[in-house]
């Protein structure tokens, strides 16, 4: 056999445990990683998004955006 006294608890063992632990972080991670998607939530951040789907205008925009300045 090829592998007849071959130690497997070499470099071999290694690499399965690369494989392993690159599998576990990319199934394991969480989608919602804390402190990623809260940047965006802040007051000014919702108010742009508002702007951008068009659900409020440029003056409106102008006005709360001063609101939320002061």
């Amino acid at each position: 056999m090829y592998y007849e006294n071959y130690n497997f608890w070499g470099m071999h063992f290694f690499w399965w445990l690369i494989w392993f632990l690159f599998l576990l972080w990319i199934f394991a991670t969480p989608y919602a990683i804390p402190g990623q998607r809260t940047k965006s939530n802040t007051p000014l951040g919702i108010l742009k998004k508002r702007l951008a789907s068009g659900a409020i205008n440029t003056e409106e925009f102008q006005r709360l955006k001063k609101t939320l300045e002061e």
